[in-house]
């Protein structure tokens, strides 16, 4: 498996040789101001339905996309989407969220969109055993440094890669890592801009990886 950050909160995951995308974002998206690769893919997950989580145009070969909730298998992979929200008031201030757990090579990634609060522990138990998560931690709109190390506790994840965070091109206030680095007190965290993965080569301890956009 290999795994690539695009930027915000897109990913691009390789297993078996199939591409799937996490939350595409358009080029043109006058509130982020980066750019999104060209590419294609055979699946694309969406989490929610904002302007820079949804730009699946952005993506072409006509690839599978999902947008809610339920249980998927596209190309040998299994995908399960489990309905959360945006926010800490069960969606009324900023709608419902989608957490995807992708199965695949025997391993599993978590995206979780952007996540508004800590999780319920009838979801941790029903995600179970997560070797990769991709988590937002910016705040303002997600969970931010606190509220998102208090997730990686819950799930207790092999390796944990930060999302949805300051860049100085967005328009929009977002936290920097460093704040969510500070709050694991994992010490310096490994960098790296492709990261290629087994399961017997996982680490025993909660890793913490910051993943340079491609």
């Amino acid at each position: 498996m290999e795994i690539q950050y695009l930027g915000h909160s897109a990913f691009k995951i390789k297993i078996n040789n199939t591409l799937l995308i996490t939350d595409p974002f358009l080029s043109d998206d006058p509130d982020l101001g980066i750019k999104f690769p060209k590419i294609e893919a055979r699946i694309v997950t969406v989490s929610h339905n904002h302007h820079d989580h949804n730009g699946v145009a952005a993506v072409s070969g006509n690839p599978f996309i999902i947008r809610t909730p339920g249980e998927y298998e596209v190309s040998g992979i299994n995908i399960f989407g489990y309905a959360t929200f945006h926010d800490e008031k069960e969606g009324k201030e900023r709608g419902r969220n989608t957490i995807y757990l992708i199965e695949g090579e025997k391993m599993n990634v978590c995206h979780l969109g952007d996540l508004g609060h800590v999780l319920e522990n009838e979801l941790v138990e029903m995600l179970g055993e997560v070797d990769v998560l991709l988590i937002p931690v910016g705040g303002t709109y997600t969970l931010d440094a606190v509220k998102a190390t208090e997730v990686v506790r819950q799930i207790e994840p092999k390796i944990v890669i930060p999302m949805h965070y300051f860049h100085p091109k967005f328009k929009f206030k977002l936290n920097p890592v460093e704040n969510f680095v500070k709050e694991m007190g994992v010490g310096v965290p490994e960098k790296t801009d492709k990261l290629k993965l087994s399961k017997d080569k996982l680490p025993q301890e909660t890793k913490l990886v910051i993943m340079e956009a491609s």
